[in-house]
């Protein structure tokens, strides 16, 4: 069985959110609060206690500011912020359940706070979500991920600048019953 907790740490709605900012930058617990204004300070500096101590996030560098040290966190190794198929394939179907709904959770409020805004426009903003079936054999089917892969390879490694917008991008691959 995986051990929960890393799930537990990892899908947690604020420390996901955490995560995402820390994909390829390093950033201080207060450049994190003014990307996460709606975090409240003492929860935000809880769940980042918590991501060091399961070793997902790592401190980097500890900058004196004013009589205190200002830590610098980032994520080393990117395995660490998700789950191997190895510990996958030893989940129960509540486990996986559990997971599920928790990385829907954390899609449901990302898109939550798009529409909490006093102006929106989907069409500009790119807002998207759609379902299509495909129908692949097993080959064709590896092809088409790892084809899906590289295209998220060239961009995930993209670091923030003037003019690029963050945009949440959720992949789920839901195969049908098998047919006995």
């Amino acid at each position: 069985m995986i051990n929960e907790s890393t799930a537990d740490v990892i899908l947690h709605p604020v420390r996901m959110r955490i995560i995402q900012y820390l994909i390829n930058q390093q950033l201080t617990a207060q450049q994190l609060k003014e990307f996460l204004p709606d975090i409240p300070q003492a929860s935000l500096y809880r769940n980042l206690k918590k991501l060091v101590e399961a070793e997902v996030i790592h401190i980097v560098d500890e900058i004196p500011i004013r009589g205190t040290v200002e830590k610098v966190y980032s994520i080393h190794n990117p395995d660490k912020v998700s789950i191997g198929p190895e510990d996958l394939n030893k989940l129960s179907k509540d486990e996986h359940m559990s997971l599920f709904i928790k990385f829907m959770a954390n899609l449901m409020g990302e898109y939550d706070r798009y529409l909490d805004q006093d102006s929106i426009d989907l069409v500009t903003d790119g807002v998207t979500f759609r379902q299509a079936s495909i129908h692949l054999n097993d080959e064709e089917y590896v092809e088409f991920i790892n084809e899906l892969s590289a295209v998220y390879q060239k961009v995930i490694k993209n670091e923030p600048k003037e003019g690029r917008r963050r945009r949440t991008v959720a992949t789920i691959v839901i195969p049908e019953k098998k047919k006995n």
